[in-house]
């Protein structure tokens, strides 16, 4: 290799690594601001304007199913070398949702809010992001990439938790929505722009004569939703969010009711963050090149162990913390699985619509559990029924991906958009 060619090859993995980096502290406060801050939020203002918790949730329900609408439109337009614009502008939009939300004192205003912030959220999220990392190195080179990034993502309820927490006991939770909208529109907006350059994406590789098109857009999701291992990956990715939502957006309050203070919450919820980060770089130190399909089928049968572990731990911060990072490890790790299984069990080609089409009924999922199990809870009084809903997901979860591990194997349920191999 020429003095030449290496100079270009270290400009293009610093660049890649510049990419990641900027990504990381994005998706920190993009997780953070628009995810893990609801259900502090929903709790304060249901002490302050008084709204039932059902109501609340169902703006969060109403968002993020339109969230789920969003998610093949955003995967196909990055797709097409459009994620520069995607992402930053729907930070910047996402921030202005966020101050509007600090005004509002009316239901249907704040309906409306999360109406528009589930949209954008469809475009800040991991989703989109792997799809720019995937456009940038190849999908098939990027899991180093996409791993990385989700080591950074990792911090986000570590970092946001407290500070929200913090925010809302000093300045009250209106003032806290006006911080966390500036860091949208200054910080995830300003990196998203600057980091994501299309001239510096993967040229596409030119295709000889003899071989047919990739395919992208629509076709290519026809073509997947053909296998069996989308439909098998669809049903477990639904059991995942059902659990994984449902528990998220309950976990404060439930252990509120459990007996501990919000500062012993705030401490266990603060463990999840960095046990998610152990648990990629487990994934990254032990096996960097094993099979997502293997690697997967370890990791889920975690998340029903977890949800016995909540159901009967005792009032115990230590425990439950252990609990909380038992359950972070293997989020962390399937937060991983989730952004390679496309390439590796379904097709290389196509990420971003392919990606955003098998995630769409998740993000539907995620919409539903949270006010699904608010009713459960408003139903029965406690979070016992909760809990042992959040396992059905769980064990859904299980038996979908099992599945889909199996038929990976088989040529009809595994290939390439394009049949440029598996």
């Amino acid at each position: 290799m020429t003095s030449t060619a290496i100079d270009e090859q270290g400009e293009k993995h610093g660049a890649t690594r510049g990419l990641i980096t900027a990504l990381g502290v994005a998706q920190i406060c993009s997780w953070g601001t628009l995810y893990y801050s609801f259900a502090l939020m929903a709790e304060a203002m249901r002490t302050d304007l008084g709204w039932p918790k059902t109501e609340i949730y169902g703006a969060a329900t109403l968002g993020l199913t339109l969230a789920g609408v969003a998610a093949y439109p955003v995967g196909a337009a990055i797709d097409r070398g459009r994620g520069r614009y995607v992402m930053s502008l729907a930070s910047v939009g996402a921030g202005l949702m966020l101050f509007a939300w600090s005004q509002v004192s009316n239901i249907f205003v704040f309906y409306a809010i999360f109406a528009a912030m589930g949209c954008l959220q469809a475009a800040t999220f991991y989703e989109p992001a792997f799809a720019v990392i995937a456009r940038r190195v190849g999908s098939g080179n990027a899991r180093r990439g996409i791993t990385a990034l989700t080591l950074w993502g990792g911090f986000a309820s570590t970092v946001f938790i407290p500070l929200i927490q913090f925010l809302i006991d000093h300045v009250g939770w209106r003032d806290a929505l006006m911080v966390l909208g500036a860091i949208n529109v200054i910080v995830c907006g300003g990196l998203y722009f600057l980091a994501i350059d299309p001239s510096k994406d993967r040229p596409r590789r030119t295709r000889e004569a003899h071989e047919p098109e990739p395919l992208a857009g629509r076709k290519a999701v026809a073509w997947a939703m053909r296998r069996p291992v989308f439909w098998a990956l669809m049903v477990a990715l639904v059991g995942y969010e059902a659990a994984f939502a449902a528990l998220t957006f309950h976990l404060y309050p439930f252990l509120l009711e459990r007996g501990l203070d919000s500062t012993g919450v705030v401490s266990v919820l603060a463990v999840i963050g960095p046990a998610q980060v152990a648990g990629r770089l487990l994934i990254m130190f032990l096996a960097p090149n094993a099979p997502v399909r293997k690697v997967g089928s370890i990791i889920v049968i975690v998340f029903p162990l977890a949800v016995v572990g909540f159901a009967w731990a005792p009032p115990s911060v230590l425990v439950i913390a252990l609990i909380a990072a038992f359950y972070g490890g293997a989020n962390g790790m399937i937060t991983i699985v989730r952004g390679l299984m496309v390439p590796e069990m379904i097709s290389r080609d196509a990420y971003g619509a392919i990606n955003g089409a098998l995630v769409a009924p998740m993000n539907v999922t995620l919409a539903i559990s949270p006010l699904a199990a608010a009713w459960i809870w408003s139903r029965t009084g406690g979070y016992d029924a909760v809990l042992v809903a959040i396992g059905i997901g769980a064990i859904v979860l299980c038996v979908g991906f099992w599945t889909a591990a199996v038929l990976s194997r088989r040529p009809d349920g595994k290939g390439t958009a394009g049949g440029n191999g598996g």
